[in-house]
């Protein structure tokens, strides 16, 4: 006598828990790493004649920044006696100011400068390439 056993087949379908649980874990994890705060921007024209199509009138106004410090017209200066200079070569007040920075200059340090201008209510600036 033979004894037959039947096998049923029983399938068993993967439980996707674990996996809701990992997405939803992931989505915690991107939602408290992200960043909520608005990023600041600083507005700059690249060259001034994008500003108007009026040739440049008044007294120069030209800020160079280098390693060694903040220049107004060639002129070694503090930065607070820039902003206070520059309102006394401005015919209006959006006159553009030209800023140049040297080559060894970091970006951080040409950030400050046109935050700091505009912080002093000097928001038209123009940036020029340096010649080498």
């Amino acid at each position: 006598m033979q004894l037959t056993r039947s096998y049923r087949k029983v399938r068993l379908r993967p439980s996707l828990t674990p996996m809701i649980d990992v997405v939803f874990l992931l989505l915690v994890f991107f939602m408290l790493a992200a960043q909520y705060s608005r990023e600041a921007t600083i507005a700059v024209r690249a060259t001034p004649h994008t500003i108007s199509d009026a040739p440049y009138v008044g007294p120069p106004r030209l800020v160079d920044v280098t390693a060694e410090g903040v220049l107004l017209n060639g002129v070694n200066m503090p930065l607070a006696e820039i902003t206070a200079q520059l309102p006394t070569l401005m015919e209006t007040p959006t006159d553009t100011i030209l800023v140049r920075a040297s080559g060894e200059v970091s970006v951080q340090m040409l950030v400050d400068l046109l935050d700091h201008l505009t912080a002093a209510g000097l928001p038209n600036t123009a940036l020029v390439e340096a010649q080498e």
